[in-house]
């Protein structure tokens, strides 16, 4: 329903999407906020058996390759975002200045608030129940808050809610760009002449997430979602050294190196 309700959303107006992702976003960095002062607070107040390297660092299992990897991809997914706004450079106002800004803000900021907020969970919670937890942040919630544990899942929601918003917005543009040049039907490539949306896009990704949906085992959705996507980003970033050596004089809007 959520997915659905948000679609029509992004159908019905640009401006209404974005709203809704700076109203969540803001939310989301709050509750964030909340989770990094009550590790402070419990550190304070002496609780970071966890974080001491005598323990932070001890194995639980035998080391193995194939489970490290898992675990460098299961965590990358928490910095996915990274790439997002290049899927809608041409609605960005002055993307060649904007663009380059967001992004140097914005990696910065996750890295903090996600390493932070980690930590504090390891100060309420064991390495165990980390893993025993369906979702770490009402755990650490129903540890901490008490009468006022309704918080965490609320907040749990109206992120998930949010990131839902983001990926709707963002991949959409990926379908509509790649009808456009051709490699898709061109259907996809349409835009309402009012709302100035791209519906058939939009839907199209609805449907795909709605089917991606079906399967009960979210890590291993993460899992094969990852693995796609990194192999693509590592064949994007092996063209742009491509192309930097074959073509070195090419027209580059945006440059990160001289």
């Amino acid at each position: 329903m959520p997915t659905v309700l948000l679609t029509w959303v992004n159908c019905s107006s640009v401006r209404w999407a974005t709203r809704v992702q700076d109203i969540f976003t803001a939310g989301k960095l709050l509750a964030l906020a909340l989770i990094i002062i009550m590790g402070i607070v419990q550190i304070g107040k002496g609780e970071y058996y966890w974080l001491e390297p005598v323990n932070a660092f001890e194995p639980f299992q035998d080391y193995d390759v194939g489970l490290i990897a898992l675990a460098f991809l299961q965590g990358s997914f928490a910095y996915g975002g990274w790439n997002f706004l290049n899927y809608v450079t041409e609605e960005l106002v002055d993307p060649y200045v904007n663009l380059p800004r967001a992004i140097f803000i914005s990696i910065p900021l996750v890295t903090f608030v996600y390493v932070f907020a980690n930590i504090a969970y390891v100060t309420a919670m064991s390495p165990q129940e980390l893993l025993a937890s369906n979702a770490v942040a009402v755990t650490f919630g129903e540890k901490l808050l008490g009468v006022m544990a309704w918080i965490m899942p609320i907040s749990v929601a109206l992120s998930t809610f949010g990131g839902v918003n983001g990926s709707l917005f963002t991949s959409s543009r990926l379908f509509f760009a790649g009808a456009r040049e051709g490699h898709l039907p061109s259907l996809l490539a349409m835009i309402h002449v009012k709302r100035c949306t791209p519906i058939p896009a939009l839907l199209f990704t609805c449907l795909s997430t709605l089917l991606m949906l079906c399967t009960s085992d979210m890590y291993t959705l993460i899992n094969y979602v990852g693995f796609i996507n990194y192999l693509f980003y590592g064949v994007t970033v092996a063209g742009q050294i491509v192309l930097r050596i074959k073509q070195p004089n090419m027209h580059r809007p945006i440059k990160v190196c001289s």
